[in-house]
């Protein structure tokens, strides 16, 4: 099952990289739209944030720590700066992913979550499912700002065979 979960937080992590890559300039992911709550540099600052203190500190131990506030005031970062930080999510995800013992699935989640314990693997589910959300909503904020209709490849069903457990991303055709 570690498999399975390191997998599609692969994928979804990659599409997230395509996603600001799509970004014709650094002042597009920034731009507010009428009616949307968050930008799309906001939601990639945001995920980040999440998947690196869950997943990265939680369960790999890599002693990051988050500044959740900070993932919503954040303006401006440059799409390099976002993709660096995309980066480094990456790779602590697919450390810990990889070292993890696959037991701890069952077992509670490190940190209590709203105060509550979950078994490990019902809230890596959940923030699959949350990386996935908010991508989507990056990939609708693109367009919206860009008015391109190109697809980043989200929720991609091909990419899940390209994902193996220790390759790195392939190049997009």
């Amino acid at each position: 099952m570690l498999d399975h979960f390191r997998r599609v937080f692969l994928r979804d992590i990659d599409t997230l990289r395509r996603e600001v890559e799509l970004y014709p300039d650094d002042l597009a992911p920034w731009k507010e739209v009428p009616g949307l709550p968050n930008t799309g540099g906001t939601l990639a600052v945001h995920l980040v944030g999440n998947l690196r203190h869950y997943v990265g500190a939680q369960l790999g131990k890599t002693g990051y720590v988050r500044d959740r506030e900070g993932e919503f005031s954040v303006r401006g970062l440059s799409r390099q700066a976002i993709l660096q930080l995309v980066a480094a999510a990456r790779r602590e995800v697919g450390d810990a992913l990889v070292r993890l013992d696959p037991s701890a699935l069952e077992a509670p989640f490190p940190a209590p979550i709203l105060g509550q314990s979950l078994p490990a693997g019902l809230f890596l589910l959940h923030l699959a499912a949350h990386l996935s959300f908010h991508t989507g909503q990056i990939d609708y904020h693109r367009r919206a700002v860009t008015g391109a209709s190109v697809s980043a490849g989200t929720v991609s069903l091909p990419a899940l065979f390209e994902t193996a457990p220790d390759a790195s991303p392939s190049p997009r055709r």
